[in-house]
């Protein structure tokens, strides 16, 4: 007579310590990454094609356009202006106008780091009524 032994069984791999693990991961990247509020820049939204000009303008005259270009430099009238001269032209219209208005077309290839800056540089001189416009591809 011959006696084999039974095969214990084979184990179970178990899947709830990783299931710990990854919702452990995922509550501490959850808690840990950096959320940007994109609605705390306003932005000039259209609405059929048509922008409403009104809140933009001022009494006096038309609001300064400064475009960011690709490379993160400011250019106001189609000419690269430093931040000192762009400081001392801000100033200039707020002494004429102090509700004047400022507009800035960021290039989509500039780093949100230089339109940061650039809103630094306009509220350092004394400019409260900023707006960032971005064009819309025509459909």
């Amino acid at each position: 007579m011959q006696l084999s032994r039974s095969k214990p069984p084979q184990r179970l791999i178990s899947l709830v310590s990783m299931i710990d693990v990854l919702l452990i991961m995922l509550v501490f990247f959850m808690v840990t990454s950096t959320y940007l509020n994109l609605d705390m820049i306003p932005m000039a939204q259209s609405t059929d094609d048509t922008v409403d000009a009104a809140p933009t303008q001022t009494a006096t005259g038309a609001p300064m356009m400064i475009r960011l270009g690709p490379d993160g430099a400011p250019y106001l009238r189609g000419q690269i202006i430093e931040t000192a001269a762009l400081s001392a032209r801000v100033k200039t219209q707020l002494a004429q106008d102090a509700a004047a208005a400022f507009l800035i077309l960021p290039s989509p290839r500039a780093d949100t780091q230089s339109l940061v800056t650039l809103m630094d540089t306009l509220t350092r001189a004394g400019a409260t009524n900023l707006r960032i416009l971005q064009l819309a591809a025509s459909q």
